[in-house]
């Protein structure tokens, strides 16, 4: 315990020396995040969304969020807060079918099957169309002058990201080739970062992701393992690893973890991971993030020289793994 606090004051100090800082924020509060729900009428799909707004009333760039298996819209507040305070409209999309309707009020025993046939080609292609489903939404409440977010969106700057299942969506929405014959990708999206990433079951990573040109930011560990009891849902390490060395030159980045176990991005461990959460690890994924969105959707040269730079070292402990391309 005394070598985390160590480091976590160590990289505190290194990281208040640049002029650019990622994690720092304004005093002013947030206020709290505001909760509708998208209704899809062409699918008769419903998308619940939570949305963390900035303190500023000014259009704000949007960074949408897609989480993981059997998760919703209330999962990984600490990215909705951080982000919507370095003044970013946030906007978390629930993705029914693969949320946490998949094992609420399913006995222990029945929960591993459950998430497991939820983790399914279907509910790919579904999480794929929410998320213009949604930004076609945000769009019509942007200009709807009774609406709470009228004129508080910036949909000309939009980020995409998410973890694990939402990770794969992400991938799909921002750029990855599809082996369905038609391309999944969002024009609106001009970065996207991911947690917990994944390379395809199915074909070859070179194909799927040799393409990608807008910028990419991959986040993983070296335990980056999604189970439920002793069944793995799919993530390898090795599939993990797999997607950055697809990936083409030009503004693509890896972050990897030393220890950092599948709940590692998000607010707590998951069942069947034993390790305590290293307190540095939402410090580093919070910095990097933000001095990534920074840098692709305000066009900060600051935050992109940190993140090219010395920056992005100093908030890192020696065994995190830090590259680009």
């Amino acid at each position: 315990m005394k070598s985390l606090v160590f480091a976590f004051f160590t990289c505190f100090a290194v990281t208040a020396a640049f002029a650019y800082d990622p994690l720092k924020v304004p005093e002013a509060a947030l206020a709290a995040p505001l909760d509708f729900t998208v209704q899809d009428a062409s699918r008769e799909r419903a998308l619940p969304i939570r949305v963390y707004l900035p303190a500023a009333s000014k259009a704000a760039p949007v960074v949408l969020f897609s989480h993981g298996l059997g998760g919703s819209r209330e999962n990984n507040p600490y990215l909705g807060k951080h982000w919507s305070a370095r003044g970013y409209a946030v906007i978390f999309v629930q993705h029914p079918g693969s949320d946490e309707s998949v094992w609420k009020g399913q006995g222990p025993a029945r929960i591993p099957m459950a998430m497991k046939q939820a983790a399914s080609v279907q509910n790919f292609i579904l999480r794929a169309a929410d998320i213009p489903a949604v930004l076609d939404q945000l769009t019509r409440w942007n200009a709807e002058e009774a609406h709470a977010l009228c004129g508080r969106l910036d949909l000309t700057r939009v980020g995409m990201s998410g973890h694990s299942f939402g990770a794969v969506t992400t991938q799909a929405v921002s750029g990855q080739t599809m082996p369905i014959g038609r391309s999944l990708t969002d024009p609106r999206i001009k970065a996207a970062v991911m947690m917990s990433p994944s390379v395809p079951a199915a074909g070859n990573a070179e194909r799927a992701f040799g393409s990608v040109t807008l910028p990419w930011l991959l986040m993983t560990g070296t335990r980056d393992v999604a189970r439920i009891g002793s069944m793995t849902l799919g993530g390898e390490l090795d599939s993990r690893l797999g997607v950055y060395p697809a990936l083409p030159p030009g503004d693509k980045y890896e972050l990897v973890l030393h220890d950092a176990e599948h709940g590692a991005f998000g607010e707590r461990s998951l069942p069947g991971e034993g390790r305590q959460q290293n307190p540095n690890h939402h410090r580093v994924i919070l910095a990097l993030s933000t001095a990534f969105w920074d840098a692709f959707l305000k066009g900060d040269a600051e935050a992109k020289t940190w993140l090219n730079d010395k920056g992005a070292r100093s908030v890192l402990e020696k065994d995190d793994r830090w590259q680009r391309k």
